[in-house]
């Protein structure tokens, strides 16, 4: 059965592919449910969008499975070292948001699908313009806005808190240098706020905001921390809920970190970080 196509569907689409066109060639991105929130978007509506875009030349992509996501069409084991653009199993089903993986050998925008996207920004979709309905987390967003969002989070508090852990777990595995070179890129208001809580620069929770935890990873050697003592820190040291996902709650903080450093601080931090930890990192 025929979808109906939804424009605020495909302009979430193409402003996510577009955002995470960060250098030439195919790029890692996933799509979560709060991308979509506000949105009831079920598997087969949510590949059927981004088939619609690709068959439209809206985007040029080649991926594997079936368009609508029949459990049988799309395939259980994925070559990773063959993938270049990937949709992680994040979105959708009750098992997981997808069935399976659905690998991209490439995507992009088109020339058209660029066209497109600058026409819907300059006349939004009528359920954009409702505010509350579809919050989108863009690179014109609030730092601590935009990892509420993307980490599914009930408020800013948790936002910042969470930050705050991330960043200490990262900064952990890092000298010094690369540290004071991160912290020059932060030098950005968290939240245009008038609640004194929330008023201090990105800088400041890279930093550390504990003056005592600030100064003992000054004086220590970095740290080898693996994935999965990465992961625990986040749940236990941010008193995340139970229905945080700590993936998605390090991957918000990733992508909002990412929004406001340079190529060469990207590629800095992403070599400091273990296997899986490096994989969120690219994919935010």
């Amino acid at each position: 059965m025929p979808i109906a196509i939804r424009d605020d569907v495909v302009y979430i689409m193409l402003k996510k592919i577009q955002d995470g066109d960060r250098a030439p060639g195919p790029d890692p991105i996933s799509f979560s449910a709060s991308d979509f929130t506000g949105i009831a978007l079920s598997p087969a509506d949510f590949l059927g969008h981004l088939d619609y875009l690709n068959q439209k030349a809206y985007i040029n992509a080649e991926f594997s499975g079936n368009a609508y996501g029949n459990q049988d069409d799309v395939p259980n084991v994925i070559n990773s070292k063959e993938v270049d653009f990937r949709i992680a199993n994040t979105y959708g089903a009750p098992d997981g948001p997808l069935p399976h993986l659905i690998t991209f050998k490439k995507a992009e925008l088109t020339e058209k699908g660029h066209k497109m996207l600058e026409d819907m920004e300059k006349n939004p979709p009528e359920s954009m313009k409702q505010g509350s309905t579809v919050p989108i987390a863009t690179k014109d967003t609030p730092f601590l806005e935009k990892v509420m969002v993307k980490g599914e989070l009930s408020d800013l508090y948790d936002a910042r808190d969470i930050t705050e852990v991330v960043f200490r777990t990262m900064r952990d595995m890092m000298p010094n240098e690369t540290v004071d070179r991160v912290a020059g890129e932060l030098q950005k208001e968290m939240e245009p706020t008038t609640e004194k809580a929330l008023q201090n620069e990105i800088e400041d929770l890279w930093q550390d905001t504990n003056p005592v935890v600030r100064f003992i990873s000054r004086v220590r050697q970095p740290l080898k921390i693996k994935d999965d003592t990465f992961l625990f820190r986040i749940k236990q040291e941010a008193g995340l809920q139970n229905t945080v996902d700590p993936e998605i709650a390090v991957k918000a903080v990733f992508s909002a970190t990412k929004d406001e450093l340079s190529d060469d601080r990207i590629q800095e931090i992403r070599s400091f970080l273990p296997g899986t930890i490096q994989r969120l990192w690219q994919e935010a």
